[in-house]
C-alpha cells in the first residue's frame, strides 16, 4: 500500500465545488471515478480545501492509498488522458503513509479577481466578479491591512456548527490593480467558510465609500456577520496553491 498526492488544477463553473454531492457533478467525484477505472480498485480521494461551485484552483491538494503498481509519478499522465479538459493534475508523488492533506501545518494562498470597468468583459465572466462603480484602491488597501496578523474572524465568515476556533492568521493580504483588474491576494495558516468571499465583499464596501477603512478593527471585535460585508459570488476566486511548511522542510 502506498500513499499518493495528486496537485489538482480545474475550472470549477460546471462543478458543484470540490466535496462528493449526491444531486451534482464534483471534483472529488470525477477523481474518484477516473482514478478508480485506471488502477482498477476502489479509490476515495481526501482533498485539502472543498472549494465551493464555481470557484477554481490552480493548485488543490488531494492523497489516496492504493496497492496498483503504477509508479506514482506516472498517475499524474495517465489521469491526464482521461479527465475532462477543465480538470488537470499538475503533479503526483509519493509521500508518507502519515501525511494528510489537511491535518498539517498549512499556508493557504487565494486570489480574488474583480473586473472594475464600465462594461463586462465577457471572456473574464467565468473567472472575475464585474463591479461597475469606481472603487479606491488606496482605501481598500488601508482596509486590507488591519486584517493582517492574527484575529478571530467570526465576522467574516459564514457559521459552520462544527468550527468553534474563528482565530486565523492572515500573512498577507494585497490589492493590486493591472488595467481593469483589481486582484486580491490573501496568503495565510487557513480560512473558514466563505471567509476570502467575504473579506472581498467588504473591501468591495470600502473601495464604493460605504465603509470606511477605519472601520474594520471594530467589525473584527463586533464578532458579528452582520456588520462586514456582502459574500463576493464563487467565479472571482481562486484557489493558487497550498505549501506544508514543517512537512516540506522536513522531506528535503
Amino acid at each position: 500500500m502506498k500513499r499518493v498526492k495528486l496537485i489538482v488544477a480545474y475550472d470549477g463553473t460546471n462543478y458543484c465545488g470540490w466535496q462528493v454531492q449526491p444531486n451534482g457533478e464534483t471534483i472529488e467525484s470525477m477523481l474518484n471515478r477516473h482514478l478508480t477505472e485506471l488502477l482498477k480498485e476502489e479509490i476515495h480521494v481526501i482533498g485539502a480545501s472543498r472549494t465551493d461551485s464555481g470557484v477554481h484552483a490552480d493548485g488543490n491538494v488531494a492523497v489516496f492509498d492504493t496497492n496498483a503498481r503504477m509508479p506514482a509519478d506516472r498517475i499524474s499522465y495517465a489521469m491526464n488522458t482521461r479527465l475532462p479538459a477543465d480538470i488537470r493534475i499538475q503533479d503526483s508523488c509519493e509521500v508518507p503513509p502519515d501525511f494528510h492533506p489537511r491535518f498539517q501545518q498549512t499556508v493557504k494562498t487565494y486570489e480574488y479577481r474583480i473586473c472594475n470597468r464600465r462594461f463586462p468583459n465577457p471572456i473574464e465572466r467565468l473567472y472575475s466578479l464585474f463591479y461597475y462603480w469606481d472603487l479606491d484602491l488606496e482605501k481598500m488597501q488601508k482596509a486590507a491591512s488591519c486584517l493582517v496578523g492574527t484575529h478571530d474572524f467570526t465576522s467574516f465568515c459564514t457559521k459552520k456548527e462544527e468550527v468553534t476556533n474563528h482565530v486565523r492568521t492572515i500573512y498577507e493580504l494585497d490589492l493590486t490593480r493591472s488595467g481593469d483588474m483589481i486582484i486580491l491576494r490573501i496568503r495565510g495558516n487557513g480560512f473558514l467558510y466563505n471567509m476570502v468571499r467575504i473579506i472581498t465583499g467588504t473591501l468591495l464596501r470600502v473601495g464604493g465609500g460605504m465603509i470606511a477603512p477605519e472601520e474594520i478593527p471594530d467589525i473584527l471585535a463586533a464578532k458579528d456577520r452582520g456588520r462586514a460585508g456582502e459574500t463576493a459570488p464563487p467565479q472571482g476566486l481562486r484557489l493558487v496553491k497550498i505549501e506544508y511548511p514543517e512537512w516540506e522542510e522536513k522531506n528535503r
